[in-house]
């Protein structure tokens, strides 16, 4: 399991499966943000208790969801069910613990114009932090 928190403990989060890897997005919105995403479905495995506020772009597919205190970016969460029942749900990785992360390989997604995965080139976690 890994946990994370904003930075004034508002709002909380875990995870409760291992990822696979984080994904570092290069669309309007997530490079602005300085997120790297873990991803699991609502109920499931992944959890957010604390009260955040949202915001939607474009065509309001998801919503970024942040601390209304601290303001720190803590999830986006789909605003549509899939056909199985279930809702994705991602949760920024960069408010663990270090340690717990570290060693998780970056995905790359290019967001801002393919919208296609991009291959893996050996980074983890601990290499964007300094």
């Amino acid at each position: 399991m890994i946990e994370g928190s904003c930075h004034c403990g508002a709002v909380r989060w875990r995870f409760e499966a291992t990822p696979e890897g984080a994904t570092a997005c290069n669309c309007t919105v997530c490079r602005r943000y300085g997120v790297l995403w873990i991803y699991g479905h609502e109920g499931e495995d992944v959890f957010v208790d604390g009260p955040t506020k949202a915001y939607a772009r474009g065509r309001k597919y998801l919503n970024f969801n942040f601390c209304p205190e601290c303001g720190c970016v803590v999830s986006w969460r789909s605003n549509h069910i899939g056909k199985n029942g279930r809702r994705r749900l991602a949760v920024n990785v960069r408010l663990a613990e270090p340690e717990a992360v570290a060693d998780i390989p970056i995905d790359h997604f290019d967001g801002l114009h393919s919208f296609e995965d991009l291959p893996r080139d050996g980074k983890r976690v601990a290499d964007y932090w300094f």
